[in-house]
């Protein structure tokens, strides 16, 4: 393993679009799961140069995980949040992770969120989105909730796109289930979108 102890970590950054490096660095935000979609869009985050993200999730590293999420064979038994802590941790040391190992509960959502700038909803379940989304915006009507809604399946690329709804965001194609089953691609084409569009968000300075 390279030396990595005098790292000038801010050349991770260089290739950033200018200026925006020190935006990000100031601005927190929130994952609520850490499974295809969260754990994806963490990552882009923290590559971006954001300086801290609350992260939650209940469950370990599972074999089945593997084929979507940003975890590796090492990780399997893991709890999902210190897993993602140590890789989000690799790729900048110098980044914040306020990690909550436990299952999210709509009246812990104010206490958990409080810091975040922005919320990325990435639950599995319907319902799970519906309370974490109302909840959230109750306690928060001035920050954005970017959520991904139809992500299963495969291919229909074009399928996928962004609705915005005043300080509501949603990235996917907003019809498919989890039936279909999951693909890799396919989750981390809108787990990027959420990141995206979050980026966006927190460098126009509106909140």
């Amino acid at each position: 393993m390279a030396d990595v102890s005098n790292l000038n970590t801010d050349a991770i950054f260089e290739r950033n679009v200018p200026g925006i490096r020190g935006i990000l660095s100031e601005k927190s935000v929130a994952v609520a799961g850490c499974g295809g979609l969260g754990s994806n869009a963490a990552i882009a985050l923290v590559r971006a140069g954001v300086g801290k993200l609350i992260i939650v999730d209940f469950d370990t590293v599972e074999i089945s995980n593997l084929n979507r999420q940003y975890y590796f064979i090492y990780d399997i038994g893991k709890r999902k949040v210190d897993a993602l802590s140590a890789h989000l941790k690799n790729i900048n040391p110098n980044v914040e992770i306020e990690a909550h190992h436990l299952k999210l509960t709509a009246d812990r959502v104010d206490e958990v969120f409080k810091e975040a700038h922005l919320l990325i909803e990435a639950f599995d379940r319907a319902e799970s989105k519906a309370w974490l989304i109302e909840t959230w915006c109750i306690h928060f009507p001035d920050r954005p909730c970017v959520c991904g809604s139809g992500i299963s399946g495969y291919g229909s690329t074009e399928t996928l796109r962004v609705q915005r709804a005043g300080k509501l965001i949603i990235c996917g194609d907003q019809e498919t289930d989890m039936s279909m089953g999951l693909i890799s691609a396919r989750v981390a084409i809108a787990a990027n979108m959420q990141a995206n569009v979050a980026i966006e968000l927190l460098v126009s300075g509106k909140i």
